[in-house]
This record gives structure tokens, C-alpha cells and sequence, in this order.
């Protein structure tokens, strides 16, 4: 079929077929070679429809690419991926949008600020000192709710500060306090993800069984608080066998202690 039938039933322009032929995404079954008039198969129809579909959805060409021929399930994963950015990006145009009417409305100055630096030592330490009142609060038998608001910000600031100039085991332990945090709370969701974390973490770090046990302990937790109590037992065991390689006894002793109470 021509080029501008093909057009129609695609739903795209005769310029953009043009384009995306000379990229390589969409080349004519044919060209004249006499007059340069280019044809098209109908069975080409239902991928010019995709490509015409991902534009609509704002998806760059050079994905495109990659998602044409793409199995239901790995299409649905690049979108998935595509809706990440798009969302990133509703982010990022939404703060623009507020700072554009604080400016406006002359509440905030349009000239840049200095960036606010935290020195490396005093983050260190109120890494640590978030980190050990989250501890307190763990242990405090009549924690308020307000208690327990602060314990879940602080876990997370703690682990945000770690980040910054932490090392891979104070990711982890910072991950396992999250994960511990929400699991006191209930909260089996998070708690999962943050045992996950921590447990994937340890292992990429090869921190060593005691992290790696603090790992399936925390997901225990979480699977317990879930009502899993399979997943639960079966990192309890993961996380005993971990114990068993401990030399330190201290360590074996801590780790088991939390592994029992779960």
C-alpha cells in the first residue's frame, strides 16, 4: 500500500513515517526506484500502531526501539519504566511550579542560596545519634504515638546520613533498623522492603554472616508480622546458619537472641 494509505490505517503523518524509516524503525517493504514513492505491507500496520500508541505516550524514540518485538511482559517492564521517569518528572515540574509562585508572590528571593553542607564528622555523628535514640525509643515500654513518629523519622534519617558517608555496613544495619522500626510498628510492607535491602546489602558486600544472619532476622520479622509464617520460619533457619559460622560469641549470641525472639 502507499505510503499516505499506510498513513491512515497507522494513524501517523507521512513526515513521521519518513522519519522513522531513515531511522531504521519503520522501513517501507519497498521503494520505487524510480521515483522514490515507498510501499508498505499491511502486516507492518500493527507495529506502526505500537509506534504510533508509545509516541503518544511520550516515549522516546530510542525505547522504542527497544520495546518493538518485546514480549507482553518485557513491554509491560519498559513501560513500568517509562511511567517512573514521567512520574519523576511530574516531580520535578511540580516543585518548579511552587517555587514559581513563592517567587511570584514574593515570598522567596530568585537569586540561588549556598548549598547547606553538612561536615563529614558531624554528619557521622548524628548518623550515630539518630541511630541510638531509635534504640531508646525501641526500648521504651509506654512509647506515645508521638514516640513512635520520631522513632520511624529519625530511623530513616539516620539511614539517609549513613548514606552520605556511611560505608556498605552501615547501610545495611542502617536498612535492618528501618526494616526492625516498621516491623515494632506493624507494618509488614516496609518492614519487608527494608529486610530485603538490608539482606541484599550484606551479601552484595559480602559483609560477612553476621550481617547477612541480621538480614533473614529482619525478614522474619517482617514475614511474621505479615502472617507468613513459613517465609518467617524459613529465614529463621537461614539466619541460624548463619549464626553457626560466627566466631565471635558476642555477635552469635546477639544474633541468636533476636533470631529467638521473632
Amino acid at each position: 500500500m502507499s505510503i499516505g494509505r499506510f498513513a491512515r490505517q497507522a494513524g501517523l503523518s507521512v513526515g513521521a513515517l519518513r522519519h522513522y524509516a531513515e531511522l531504521g524503525l519503520i522501513v517501507p517493504a519497498r521503494v520505487d526506484p524510480d521515483s522514490g514513492y515507498r510501499y508498505y505491507t499491511p502486516d507492518q500496520v500493527p507495529t506502526a500502531q505500537l509506534v504510533a500508541a508509545l509516541r503518544d505516550l511520550e516515549v522516546p524514540l530510542g525505547r522504542i526501539r527497544t520495546m518493538l518485538g518485546a514480549s507482553p511482559a518485557e513491554l509491560r517492564r519498559r513501560l513500568a519504566g517509562h511511567r517512573t521517569r514521567i512520574d519523576a518528572d511530574i516531580w520535578r515540574l511540580q516543585r518548579i511550579a511552587h517555587r514559581l509562585r513563592m517567587i511570584i508572590d514574593n515570598e522567596e528571593d530568585p537569586m540561588p542560596h549556598p548549598a547547606f553542607v553538612l561536615d563529614p564528622d558531624d554528619e557521622r555523628r548524628l548518623a550515630a545519634t539518630l541511630f541510638n535514640r531509635v534504640w531508646e525509643l525501641l526500648e521504651k515500654p509506654d512509647r506515645s504515638t508521638a514516640d513512635d513518629d520520631e522513632m520511624l523519622h529519625a530511623t530513616h534519617a539516620s539511614r539517609h546520613h549513613w548514606g552520605q558517608v556511611g560505608q556498605p555496613v552501615n547501610f545495611a544495619r542502617g536498612e535492618w533498623q528501618c526494616s526492625r522500626v516498621y516491623a515494632v510498628l506493624g507494618r509488614a510492607e516496609p518492614a519487608l522492603h527494608h529486610g530485603r535491602r538490608c539482606l541484599e546489602l550484606a551479601e552484595a558486600h559480602d559483609l560477612g554472616p553476621f550481617d547477612v544472619g541480621c538480614g533473614h532476622e529482619a525478614l522474619a520479622r517482617a514475614y511474621r508480622v505479615a502472617g507468613d509464617r513459613e517465609a518467617s520460619a524459613r529465614h529463621v533457619a537461614d539466619g541460624r546458619v548463619q549464626a553457626d559460622k560466627l566466631t565471635d560469641p558476642e555477635e552469635r549470641e546477639l544474633l541468636s537472641a533476636d533470631l529467638d525472639s521473632v
